[in-house]
């Protein structure tokens, strides 16, 4: 286990203002506000002047927006692709094949989530919620299903099942048992059980929790437009409409053969997305292509800009809480405000091993708060094996609980900064997505609990 750690005064501002933040979300309400009262009275206290504070607005700010750059540009080029496929009408003609198999709001609501859970195993969420949302998305609507569960499938499935899980990739089991002392195998097959739990008792609830209201009538998300007449499709239409998904298939094969993931494959999806625009402007619109390549840009990052603004400045107040804290107010701290408490709460807890159990729950969750399911990790994983060793509990199952809790708390599902991809795609709200998260995923949490206590 980490060293020991003194909590200082901004260690308590900074718990003051989660639990506010924590509480306005609660209300409705919407924190922007409440995140800037909080970053300026940080950066005073932690920097020992007014102007520090003021300074410090603009810095956490300015690093949130360049950690959210990468998805801002992602979602603005498959928006920008949306926008030239709804134009020329290949959007209807992608849709044709798909009408018979997603008959009923609560099948397509099953169809969508697992083609999310199967594409983030081999590729990760943030490639997959581009890829999903870009050819999938636009028949999910067209059957009905209401936008806002659209994105909870997508991201239940995504950025929690399968990205706590991470069977193929094995990216965060193996950061788990390296930091446990344990081998990534461990974690994957004794935890097995927990990865099973977690996913089914979440997406379970989720859908009978929401099935009345999954098929209700609902907005079209941005970019994906009612049908408009019955005219013969464009030749410029055919050609977008074939090289679209084939263009993405090629992608999927590229990836897994080079066993691509994360930025990277990532890049190859919004590449692609532009590239596909501008064929088809350029097919479409002849001589008028560069100014409705100019268009479709500017729509995109115009409704991307619009999506972020507000997430950027809450995104900026827990980037403070972790290991941001270093570039925005260079304070020489590598484990970040959040990781503090959660050693702290580690060390100041009664041990047995239903505790330990509990502890890595929470410690997970609070680690995940910064939006990053991957930074807590390596705590988790630690506490796992001082857990293990002084309850005489099973380490890998320690471990596999910590990733769960981290990733989906910070992966993300819970907090709105971490889901703005899916919601951003879907063309809903992410705090109300959050919201729609919530009981699902705490439900989940007490089964995978319980799981926990009994295989310990």
């Amino acid at each position: 286990m980490p060293d020991a750690i003194l909590l200082t005064p901004l260690h308590i501002l900074y718990l003051i203002g989660v639990i506010v933040i924590l509480g306005v979300m609660v209300l409705r309400k919407d924190t922007p506000a409440v995140c800037i009262a909080f970053l300026f009275l940080l950066g005073a206290v932690g920097l020992g002047s007014m102007i520090g504070g003021i300074q410090v607005v603009f810095r956490a700010i300015l690093y949130a927006a360049n950690q959210f750059m990468e998805i801002i540009a992602t979602i603005a080029l498959v928006t920008a692709l949306s926008g030239c496929l709804s134009e020329l009408g290949s959007d209807r003609l992608l849709m044709t094949p798909m009408a018979g198999v997603m008959k009923t709001p609560a099948l397509t609501w099953w169809i969508l989530g697992f083609s999310m859970l199967l594409f983030s195993l081999f590729l990760w969420p943030s490639p997959s919620v581009a890829l999903v949302g870009a050819i999938m998305l636009p028949f999910a609507v067209k059957a009905g299903l209401n936008p806002l569960f659209a994105a909870m499938a997508m991201n239940l499935f995504g950025h929690g099942v399968a990205l706590s899980y991470d069977l193929v990739i094995q990216g965060a089991p193996a950061i788990s048992a390296g930091a446990a002392g344990i081998e990534t195998s461990a974690v994957l097959s004794e935890g097995k059980y927990l990865f099973w739990v977690m996913g089914g008792v979440t997406v379970l609830s989720a859908f009978l929790l929401n099935r009345k209201q999954i098929s209700s009538a609902s907005p079209e998300p941005a970019g994906i437009e009612k049908e408009a007449g019955t005219a013969p499709p464009s030749p410029a239409a055919v050609i977008l409409a074939v090289l679209t998904p084939l263009a993405f298939l090629a992608d999927i094969i590229f990836m897994v053969l080079f066993h691509l993931s994360g930025g990277e494959a990532t890049s190859i999806v919004s590449g692609t997305a532009v590239i596909l625009m501008c064929v088809g402007s350029a097919a479409g619109f002849g001589k008028q292509c560069l100014e409705k390549i100019t268009g479709y840009l500017t729509d995109g990052f115009l409704f991307a800009i619009r999506i972020f603004a507000p997430v950027i400045v809450i995104g900026a107040f827990f980037f403070l809480g972790g290991e941001g804290i270093s570039s925005i107010m260079g304070i020489p701290q590598t484990s970040g405000i959040m990781t503090d408490w959660a050693v702290w709460l580690a060390r100041h807890v009664p041990l047995n091993r239903y505790a330990a159990a509990a502890l890595e729950l929470a410690v997970g969750g609070l680690t995940g708060l910064d939006g990053s399911g991957f930074s807590g990790l390596p705590l988790t994983g630690s506490l796992a094996a001082t857990f293990g060793s002084a309850t005489g509990s099973s380490v890998p199952i320690l471990a596999a609980l910590g990733q769960i809790s981290a990733i989906f708390v910070g992966g993300g599902t819970i907090v709105p900064w971490g889901i703005i991809p899916v919601a951003a795609i879907c063309g809903v709200s992410p705090l109300e997505l959050a919201r729609k998260n919530l009981l699902p995923v705490f439900l989940g949490f007490a089964a995978v609990f319980v799981c926990a206590c009994i295989l310990l």
